[in-house]
């Protein structure tokens, strides 16, 4: 007597809003519905090993792991026509912070690791325990890993004020020409 899909059915209607909006914000958007398509077949074909609660992040586990490949696609593509790779072109994480350049320029200032971590926690609005998943690493280290991303933005952020502080006073004191 074959499985019942019922409960296949009813995480990927949760879930699949959640999942393009995640690829949305990584790859272009003509290529959200196909990668989305590919995160639930490979999640119908290893359903039996995620654990029941986690189905989330480990969705979006198996849709970074899509992303990755993807983007080897692209540049494997690129390459071979001799082509420059073309930046992303859908809205990422980081596009979310760029409506206020001072706050654009610190999340690019720093670092990958951070970005992601920050923005599974913060912009995806996960659990540290599923942003642990989705990484493949501890909460623990997730916990740590995001105090240190909060503090490296911060840091940027601050460091951008006090240059642009200077930078004001600097105009209001020099010389009219």
């Amino acid at each position: 007597m074959p499985e019942s899909t019922e409960p296949f059915v009813a995480v990927y209607t949760q879930h699949l809003p959640a999942v393009s909006r995640y690829l949305a914000r990584r790859v272009d958007r003509a290529d959200v519905d196909d990668l989305a398509a590919d995160v639930f077949a490979i999640a119908w074909r290893k359903r039996a090993s995620v654990a029941e609660g986690e189905e989330l992040p480990w969705l979006y586990r198996i849709a970074s792991y899509q992303v990755a490949n993807h983007r080897r696609r692209l540049a494997a593509r690129a390459s071979v026509m001799g082509l420059l790779s073309v930046p992303d072109s859908a809205p990422s994480a980081e596009s979310l912070v760029t409506a206020d350049a001072e706050l654009a320029r610190a999340w690019a200032s720093i670092a990958p690791r951070d970005r992601e971590v920050l923005a599974l926690v913060v912009l995806d609005d996960l659990p540290v325990s599923d942003a642990a998943v989705a990484l493949g690493v501890s909460a623990n280290a997730v916990s740590i890993r995001l105090h240190r991303a909060k503090k490296a933005l911060a840091s940027a952020l601050s460091d951008g004020q006090a240059e642009t502080a200077s930078t004001d006073s600097e105009r209001s004191t020099a010389p009219a020409t």
